[in-house]
């Protein structure tokens, strides 16, 4: 049985996509969101704290990514947590967690025409690059319990 692991974040982007297809085949796409958090001390005062995640989109996904993906674009990421651990060139033992995104939104991209201003979204399943058709399944037929 797999545990339970299992992240929404919504932010901005960081930064411009990195993509890259490692092996042939293989397509990666990472970026790095931050987002923020609003909340209040004891004696009331606001102050705001600001988080960095890195993000791993890979298959079709990772080329919708990389097409859509743009620094200051707001976009929420459903996933999971995945951690790589190694030895570096002293023998000491390194590790780095990063969301392997599983289905990500993007907002809006406003733009101002001469009248109003247009919102243009995607969105974007990870359903949708396995290519294979959903079927509807109620969760009594999928619990193990």
């Amino acid at each position: 049985m797999n545990h339970l692991n299992s992240i929404i974040l919504e932010g901005n982007v960081v930064r411009q996509a990195d993509f890259s297809e490692p092996a042939e085949g293989f397509k990666k796409c990472s970026f790095s969101l931050a987002v923020n958090r609003f909340n209040k001390t004891s004696k009331g005062d606001s102050y705001e704290e600001v988080s960095f995640f890195d993000v791993e989109a890979y298959g079709k996904m990772a080329e919708i990514c990389d097409k859509n993906v743009t620094r200051g674009r707001g976009a929420r990421v459903v996933g999971r947590l995945k951690q790589d651990r190694w030895k570096d060139s002293d023998g000491k033992n390194k590790s780095k967690i990063y969301v392997v995104a599983e289905h990500v939104e993007f907002k809006p991209k406003l733009q101002k025409t001469d009248e109003s201003e247009i919102a243009k979204s995607d969105d974007v399943n990870a359903e949708d690059q396995s290519g294979s058709e959903e079927t509807s399944q109620t969760s009594e037929e999928t619990s193990p319990f």
